[in-house]
């Protein structure tokens, strides 16, 4: 079975950063992409990041220039490294991961269990 873990969620004060881990198990083969959502209270789920297989990001314009993501293939995990955060970016993050299981000629989305991000003074 695939899982994705995330970690590294938690409270920091404004203008301060956070690292954000996703651990895909090693099930997951043929990584396609990872990507990073989040979604506020009575906000729509919204995409924060992506990178694809090629290296290729992209990002919200809301976080541009403060968020980056970043992949390791050889532990199959991606990382979303947050500066100078907002109270705006106050939301639970999840992690999406495309690709293959072992074994299988079949591609499908996983989703993490998400982890809190809370920016307040």
């Amino acid at each position: 079975q695939v899982q994705l873990v995330e970690s590294g969620g938690g409270l920091v004060q404004p203008g301060g950063s956070l690292r954000l881990s996703c651990a895909a198990s090693a099930t997951l083969v043929s990584l396609y992409s990872m990507a990073w959502y989040r979604q506020a209270p009575g906000e729509q789920r919204e995409l924060v990041a992506e990178i694809t297989s090629d290296g290729s990001t992209n990002y919200a314009d809301s976080v541009k220039g403060r968020f980056t993501i970043s992949r390791d293939a050889a532990k199959n995990t991606a990382y979303l490294q947050m500066n100078n955060l907002k109270p705006e970016d106050t939301a639970v993050y999840y992690c999406k991961a495309d690709g293959r299981p072992r074994g299988s000629v079949d591609r499908w989305n996983y989703w993490g269990q998400g982890t809190q991000v809370t920016v307040s003074s």
